[in-house]
């Protein structure tokens, strides 16, 4: 045979490889695989506290990267989400430049909610599919501007509270509660509670805003213009921006807002009242309240044309309003936390009642093109109820409500609520 030297066998071997593409073995699928072609990419815009606790996956190492983009009006924000997930991922300061992408399939929105309605809107515009933070839009009426656009658009939308899909807190699914309410066994009309007796903290204390905030400069690494984007412009704080702003009317709407729609859209599905509002809704409050900042609140009454209502209680009123618990109360019945009823019995045969119609997830949405559990006229109904709470509480008068107008019967002040202008040159 030939004698071959060491340096022409390398050279060869060389050449060989090169006719050669190594793949990566996540590129070519199989069990325990998944090809890029059928990863969802996304996209994370608002990585503060929220951002970064759960929704910011790292793009781990052998597998496709899932999140593109991190976005964020703080430097120091796009830096640490950037550092968190790794490869394959840039950081924005413009959110419109992450949807200018046409590799990103879903944007998952977790800013201030006064953002909330416009990027929802301009990402349906550009194609993408939503995870929205709750309470899903600060006014009602950015929450019909977004049923408009997602309809329009052919886009999936979920508004990350999963309360209607697994346990509601110590009383059991919220799909045999429902069961429970449907079968009649407790009677109608029905009252609801939701406060510290019920395992309800509302926060109150926690989101309210100080009204004694005097300008700062803005921080080099804070883009504080764009941070207000559509709210109406006032002096920086530092007490304005990054969690606390939860305490300020521009913004959100205090711990009502804050956990609102986690408590509430599980119990407006329960009722069977997805596509319902309440007609009346009364507050009892310290009045007036002040026009830039969130206070406290004692007891909140809504009631649906049915009779039903709703008790919301902060837990800060003076004096004896004492209950004996119960969560749900009906004339035949009442349900306590786990799965206590009096009379006992009330769940016998629940279970075999027939089933509520079958909730998706977000990313079964997404590849079926069907709408999830809290999909966006679900979740405008049960952001509408927290809407209509900070209406009343900042009316200091009781709310009547025309549910299918939207509007408020004989009110303009309230309405003015309903609907409000944003700063040019956002609109809806």
């Amino acid at each position: 045979m030939r004698r071959i030297s060491r340096r022409a066998f390398l050279a060869n071997a060389a050449g060989t490889a090169a006719s050669f593409t190594i793949v990566p073995r996540h590129v070519l699928g199989g069990p325990g695989f998944t090809p890029p072609s059928e990863v969802i990419t996304r996209a994370v815009i608002g990585t503060g506290g929220m951002g970064m606790a759960a929704h910011v996956m790292e793009n781990v190492e052998g597998k496709p990267p899932v999140t593109l983009a991190v976005c964020d009006v703080d430097r120091k924000h796009r830096e640490r989400a950037l550092a968190k997930v790794g490869r394959a991922c840039e950081a924005y300061a413009d959110f419109r430049d992450v949807l200018d992408r046409t590799d990103i399939d879903t944007v998952h929105i977790v800013t201030p909610p006064h953002w909330h309605a416009v990027m929802a809107i301009m990402a349906a515009q550009a194609g993408k599919d939503i995870l929205g933070e709750k309470p899903a839009t600060r006014t009602i009426g950015e929450g019909q501007a977004v049923i408009e656009a997602i309809e329009r658009y052919g886009r999936v939308y979920q508004v990350n509270t999963h309360g209607r899909a697994h346990n509601y807190y110590r009383y059991g699914s919220s799909r045999r509660l429902r069961k429970l309410i449907a079968s009649g066994r407790l009677g109608s009309p029905l009252t609801v509670r939701l406060g510290p007796q019920q395992g309800i903290t509302w926060k109150v204390k926690m989101w309210s805003g100080r009204t004694d905030l005097v300008a700062q400069p803005v921080p080099d690494e804070l883009d504080y213009d764009m941070w207000l984007g559509p709210a109406p412009y006032k002096p920086y704080h530092p007490h304005r921006v990054h969690q606390s702003f939860r305490g300020y009317w521009d913004y959100d709407g205090g711990g009502l807002a804050d956990m609102g729609q986690h408590y509430l859209d599980p119990v407006q599905y329960m009722l069977g009242k997805d596509n319902e509002s309440p007609v009346e809704i009364e507050a009892e409050a310290p009045w007036p309240t002040h026009p830039d900042a969130v206070s406290i609140w004692y007891q909140i009454t809504m009631r649906y044309a049915d009779g039903t209502t709703l008790l919301l209680d902060s837990g800060m009123h003076k004096g004896d309003r004492s209950a004996d618990g119960a969560f749900i109360e009906g004339p035949h019945g009442k349900l306590y936390a786990n799965y206590r009823t009096e009379p006992e019995g009330l769940f016998d045969g629940v279970d075999d009642l027939p089933d509520p119609p079958e909730q998706i997830d977000f990313e079964t949405a997404v590849r079926t093109r069907r709408q999830p559990y809290g999909h966006i006229r679900n979740a405008h109904r049960s952001c509408s109820l927290v809407n209509l709470a900070n209406i009343a509480i900042r009316a200091g008068r009781m709310i009547r409500f025309d549910p299918q107008r939207e509007q408020c019967i004989g009110d303009e002040q309230a309405n003015r609520l309903i609907s409000q202008p944003l700063r040019s040159p956002w609109h809806l």
